[in-house]
């Protein structure tokens, strides 16, 4: 996505659709794939050997959570490729053509260069998918209901059905308040971890 190379915006236009189409929607064409009698994948990985039988994608533990872990990685990688194109875009090409001059190959470029200047964007990167994986309601609800039975229950799954489901409505907002405080250690190490120097340098 970063090659200045023919027809590269058609590839970023279509490597963005998973991201554009409502969470809603993705949820349900994916649970149509891991569906135990007609799913595609379900049938992939039963054949491979990867699940005993097609049921077990949305009806065992292990198998639900999987499945959606890899249904919020399809939908959300995109907008972290996007965030990440952009802190390689501001990367002066200059750098890049006086490490190849001075000898450094692929992997001293990548961690000498690219990776250092991309810690700005890689923190935003990080702090956005952190917040996004916190929130996430609607994709677990769509594909296994969120029930602690299968191993898939979100903090925003449970808080949900304290405060809507059972009427409790304090010890809901204990568990969302809990979650904000959760959210606001992991940015705070974020910023230690990545963000110094950004600091330091600004």
């Amino acid at each position: 996505m970063d090659k200045a190379i023919k027809g590269i915006g058609a590839i970023r236009t279509t490597v963005l659709i998973p991201w554009a189409i409502p969470t809603a929607v993705s949820a349900m064409i994916w649970s149509y794939m891991y569906d135990g009698s007609y799913g595609v994948i379900s049938k992939i990985f039963s054949s491979i050997g990867l699940i005993s039988k097609q049921s077990a994608m949305l009806l065992t533990s292990s198998g639900a959570m999987t499945s959606i872990v890899i249904s919020d990685v399809w939908k959300t990688t995109p907008y972290m490729a996007l965030l990440l194109l952009a802190g390689l875009q501001v990367i002066d090409r200059g750098l890049y053509e006086s490490s190849a001059i001075d000898g450094a190959g692929p992997f001293t470029t990548f961690f000498k260069i690219t990776l250092p200047l991309m810690k700005p964007s890689l923190l935003v990167a990080l702090l956005f998918r952190t917040l996004d994986a916190f929130r996430v309601y609607d994709l677990i609800a769509i594909l296994t209901g969120g029930g602690p039975g299968n191993g898939t229950e979100s903090l925003s799954v449970y808080a949900y059905k304290l405060m809507f489901g059972q009427s409790n409505y304090g010890y809901g907002s204990v568990v969302v308040m809990g979650m904000a405080v959760c959210v606001a250690i992991i940015a705070v190490l974020y910023v230690k971890v990545l963000g110094a120097e950004v600091i330091s340098n600004d």
